[in-house]
């Protein structure tokens, strides 16, 4: 579904038999309701998404849309790099085919997007704020080796087609904290060294991960060797077939209490 924040301004366009056009600014509370409404009355209908931070239009077929919404919603990722002067660190990995469909924006400047993936010397950020158009499919690798990254917020991922988050926070030696309130696992099926040797991690909530569509774990929590307090409880794991050295040294976490995930 859409957020309500109104990050994206819906249009919709009808198009009549006599090619009048005729438009209407919906408001996404009210968009499906009107959608449904519409749609009986129109020859045809189309969707224009515009995101007035992205300054990108997008086409989207009706029928698609009713049937995928929850692709097209936006993904937005907040990063606190630790205090330090940057040697060209970097702070995401993006594949080439996919550069386009990142938008970064350093210390809440929305109108200066930037083109790189790391931070200068000279640079003063203390904040990076992404936002991830629907094509994007994959986070493999998206934060690996990223050295520099204290705090991650996924502040919005109502999007239901990443389906590979392996390897995500690979060695990720600083970060200590994530905010997974609005993650979306819906459709993932692996999360191998998802947190491997992410050893300044002491506590993660993954209790609204679904995780039913996950076939392999293994090394997700390999080498989290300060993680102690670790929040599992809804993780469904009858289709993984892969757990191998799932929680291979994590020798702060008292295993016992994770029984229910080997059932």
């Amino acid at each position: 579904m859409e957020s309500k924040d109104n990050l994206y301004n819906i249009k919709a366009q009808l198009k009549s038999n006599n090619s009048d056009n005729k438009f209407r600014e919906l408001k996404s509370d009210y968009f499906i309701q009107l959608l449904f409404n519409i749609i009986p009355k129109a020859k045809s209908l189309e969707l224009v998404k515009y995101n007035k931070y992205i300054q990108k239009r997008i086409n989207i077929n009706i029928t698609v849309y009713k049937d995928y919404s929850e692709i097209y919603s936006p993904i937005e990722i907040e990063i606190i790099p630790k205090i330090k002067k940057y040697e060209n660190d970097k702070f995401i990995n993006i594949e080439e085919k996919d550069k386009n469909y990142y938008h970064i924006y350093f210390n809440d400047n929305k109108e200066k997007e930037i083109k790189r993936t790391y931070l200068n010397v000279d640079d003063k950020v203390s904040k990076i704020n992404i936002y991830i158009d629907y094509q994007v499919k994959s986070f493999y690798r998206l934060f690996s080796f990223c050295y520099i990254i204290e705090f991650i917020n996924f502040k919005k991922f109502y999007r239901n087609n990443i389906t590979n988050m392996s390897w995500m926070f690979n060695r990720c030696f600083s970060l200590k904290e994530i905010n997974f309130t609005n993650f979306n696992t819906n459709n993932v099926t692996t999360m191998s060294g998802m947190f491997y040797i992410c050893n300044s991690l002491k506590e993660l909530d993954l209790s609204n991960f679904n995780t039913n569509n996950v076939t392999d774990m293994s090394a997700m929590f390999f080498g989290c060797t300060k993680l102690k307090e670790l929040i599992v409880t809804n993780f469904n794991t009858n289709n993984v077939t892969d757990m191998h050295s799932m929680f291979l040294g994590c020798s702060s976490l008292n295993l016992s209490k994770f029984n229910h995930i080997f059932n």
